[in-house]
């Protein structure tokens, strides 16, 4: 069995570490890390899956503009080497996305292979561009509401906005979330090759590599 929880201040040096073994050395100067800079992670999304205590994968979200519209930035997600391609990371997406959907987010946005998230529903936004130099090919977004991406584009923009980052911050110091953990069964093992959480596109996609 897994457990599935928000993630918290004594899990960070944990899950710091899992994606600084899982990304290439410089992760944090990769585009999307912009973003990020001096903005409150959305703690209510920010999850990590453990199994008998151990840490095996994590996920975070962050906000982001575009159009002046809040937008959710997923990633980095990462699954620790000797769990990868038993099907974790799908089981943070699936969970992460179906939070989001319920605290009332309406679009979500990720730098990250195509061929493998399609599988979430992610699709490529030709009009909404990361900062460079991310491939225009693999800036994909997600509707949890219907048409939320209808006339949204422009640049991607740090969520600047003080009422936001606010009531980020409070959230991300004081969690109302500690009753929000799961247990989720073991996914078939009978894993194909496209669901592998290990290779490339799942492990790395959303980390603009």
């Amino acid at each position: 069995m897994y457990e599935i929880c928000p993630e918290t201040a004594a899990d960070e040096p944990e899950v710091e570490a899992l994606y600084d073994l899982c990304f290439a050395p410089g992760r944090t100067a990769l585009s999307s890390y912009r973003l990020r800079d001096g903005v409150p992670r959305v703690a209510d999304l920010c999850l990590v899956l453990r199994a008998d205590d151990v840490l095996l994968a994590a996920i975070r979200f962050w906000p982001v503009r575009v159009a002046r519209r809040p937008v959710l930035l997923l990633g980095p997600i990462a699954v620790h080497p000797t769990a990868q391609g038993e099907g974790l990371g799908g089981m943070l997406m699936r969970d992460s996305l179906n939070r989001a959907r319920k605290l009332g987010w309406s679009r979500v946005l990720l730098v990250g292979d195509a061929p493998y998230y399609s599988r979430f529903g992610f699709q490529r936004l030709d009009d909404v561009v990361m900062p460079p130099p991310t491939n225009p090919d693999r800036v994909l977004g997600l509707e949890l509401w219907p048409d939320a991406w209808v006339g949204v584009s422009g640049p991607v923009m740090r969520e600047t906005s003080p009422g936001v980052t606010e009531m980020l911050a409070q959230y991300t110091r004081s969690p109302k979330i500690g009753s929000a953990c799961v247990t989720v069964v073991p996914p078939d093992a009978q894993v194909s090759q496209e669901d592998t959480d290990g290779d490339q596109s799942a492990a790395g996609a959303s980390a603009d590599q």
